[in-house]
């Protein structure tokens, strides 16, 4: 991902499996996009986490010493997943076992994909589908977009306040 450009992104848990189902694991996440902004390292501009996957839309404006945001959003996430499940659920952390020279466990799967957003249209699309995500048969999480807790389209949609961080994709594009 380049410095200063608009991505979709979507990253994975390891085989699908819903570690961030508990709200404990979601408020991880929140955390550590509020850290990057307020640190000024990115700018979000729409997001929904699910049971076993995120969606973001969003820009990494600045380098977090030598490693590029969304790296160490990563990093910090895995990080944050391993001492919760240490300290509260090591039966569940025994399934996030690797073999791997570099690592014990492993949160994210390595295929997360950004794809650049190039103009309002797909970016519009793209916030569409991730606000529509909660509502989707195997999911059903809720009957209405705005009722996900963890996501921003009550944010467009109602003007709530509750993820003040985000920057509305109209003042950019």
């Amino acid at each position: 991902m380049q410095l200063g450009e608009i991505y979709f992104y979507t990253a994975s848990i390891l085989d699908w499996k819903r570690l961030l189902q508990p709200d404990k694991f979601k408020l991880i996440i929140l955390n550590s996009i509020t850290h990057l902004i307020e640190k000024k390292k990115v700018k979000v501009y729409g997001f929904v986490i699910m049971p076993n996957h995120i969606h973001l839309i969003w820009e990494n404006t600045t380098m977090n010493g030598k490693e590029k945001p969304h790296a160490r959003f990563m990093k910090f996430t895995g990080h944050q997943f391993l001492e919760g499940l240490r300290e509260n659920d090591p039966m569940l952390l025994e399934q996030f076992q690797v073999e791997s020279n570099s690592r014990k466990h492993q949160f994210w799967q390595r295929n997360a994909l950004p794809i650049r957003l190039y103009d309002r249209k797909i970016l519009e699309q793209k916030l569409d589908y991730i606000h529509l995500n909660p509502l989707q048969q195997h999911w059903n999480l809720v009957t209405d977009p705005n009722d996900y807790l963890y996501s921003s389209c009550s944010f467009y949609e109602q003007g709530d306040q509750r993820f003040s961080w985000l920057t509305h994709y109209m003042d950019v594009m």
